[in-house]
């Protein structure tokens, strides 16, 4: 049962919606109807348009008043993320929503300032944003690594799942017949629930669509079978995992003027649609997959030792926010989590390739998800090739396995 700190707060809803065709007078209305101050100094509102993003519209909203400094001005701004069209079947708002207001509590988020009929408006954060190189800096892979585990040793999942018949177990059986039927006596939604449900959404109209279909779930089976039941650092089947921690999800924040106790380089996370429950290899092991950007490099994913650093990392600072009784042996913990971040190494690739496969009849965006969907499910079948042992001799290892398996 969730307690009373576990409970988001109720968020403001306002009855209008972004509309792309008239961008800027649509936002305006929006932050104007939330900020009627603003009204006043409408002529000095700006919109920044960003385009990092492959599935929802992000804009921030400024309002440049004279007298304010450029800081002052970032400090005022919001941040309007409009969802993509037909993006509901991929994406459980209102677990979104909880995720946002949890994490705003807990000062991991910018506050949720309120929904609209098909977004959300939030407090900017200050900082820059990482590109995939970035994220393989040594400076910048350590700080998502202690953010990370603050995260995942912190935060209940109880506030974004539920273990009894409630409305969160409605939506994550969504078109299926009883999604929770693969992970039996755990809490959901789960990242295993999801991709069922994402499974069942794909279209089925000619019978190539429905083979892979059918065959995508005889995949998940399988999968959840073989890892459904991984322990977890800490004994922790699940975390509250991100699910989605790409480079443009990550921003460096700005580095303190004055000495702290406070390493020299820390991050922040945005964008919290996916964010549900899953064991922590899955969310590190996506993570990593993420090193390599959309273009899905290959060649510049972690090493062994690099993931070995990263997860030292992560072990350290899991172990800073636990009391002193129930810490862990970090190099004990460290062989069990690396193990496990190995067996899922392969996973991402038939979450997000289901995900594409379902982007790529929805979306509106200029983006070749089918092509994405086939690289990303090609990782799944070359992961699942060297786990079964069944990659012929004649075949050479494909890149990916080999940079995975690559010690330095």
């Amino acid at each position: 049962m969730a307690g009373p700190s576990d409970k988001p707060p109720s968020i403001r809803h306002i009855s209008l919606a972004y509309n792309k065709s008239e961008s800027n007078d649509s936002a305006i209305r929006l932050v104007i109807a939330l900020l009627p101050e603003w009204e006043q100094s409408r002529d000095t509102i700006q919109l920044v348009h960003f385009t990092d993003g492959i599935t929802n519209t992000l804009l921030k909203i400024v309002n440049k008043r004279p007298e304010l400094s450029d800081h002052e001005v970032d400090k005022d701004a919001v941040l309007l993320r409009a969802y993509g069209e037909g993006t509901d079947v991929l994406i459980d708002r209102n677990r979104e929503e909880a995720s946002h207001s949890l994490l705003a509590s807990r000062g991991l988020a910018p506050a949720l300032l309120a929904r609209f009929n098909n977004g959300l408006l939030y407090r900017y954060i200050e900082g820059e944003v990482c590109t995939p190189a970035d994220l393989r800096r040594p400076e910048i892979f350590q700080a998502v690594a202690r953010r990370l585990a603050e995260w995942h040793a912190k935060l209940p999942i109880s506030a974004i799942s539920s273990t009894e018949g409630d409305p969160f177990r409605e939506r994550a059986n969504g078109a299926t017949n009883g999604a929770e039927s693969l992970t039996p006596g755990k809490p959901v939604p789960n990242v295993w629930t999801v991709t069922e449900k994402w499974i069942a959404a794909l279209p089925a109209t000619t019978s190539a669509q429905k083979s892979r279909r059918d065959t995508l779930q005889r995949e998940l089976a399988w999968a959840t079978k073989k890892l459904g039941n991984v322990p977890g650092i800490n004994h922790q089947p699940f975390v509250f995992a991100h699910c989605d921690l790409l480079s443009g999800n990550v921003i460096i924040q700005p580095k303190k003027s004055i000495a702290t106790k406070e390493p020299s380089t820390t991050v922040s996370f945005i964008d919290y649609e996916y964010a549900t429950p899953a064991p922590a290899a899955f969310d590190l092991a996506n993570h990593f997959a993420e090193w390599g950007g959309f273009d899905c490099d290959f060649s510049v994913l972690p090493t062994k030792s690099q993931r070995r650093d990263f997860l030292r990392t992560y072990l350290l600072s899991y172990n800073s926010h636990l009391s002193p009784s129930k810490q862990l042996d970090v190099e004990q913990a460290l062989e069990q989590l690396s193990n496990e971040v190995d067996a899922f190494r392969g996973i991402p690739g038939l979450y997000w390739g289901t995900w594409a496969l379902i982007q790529a009849t929805i979306s509106q965006i200029e983006f070749d998800y089918a092509s994405y969907a086939e690289i990303r499910l090609g990782e799944y079948w070359a992961w699942k090739a060297e786990a079964e042992g069944t990659r012929p001799a004649s075949d050479e290892m494909p890149l990916r396995e080999r940079r995975w398996a690559q010690v330095e």
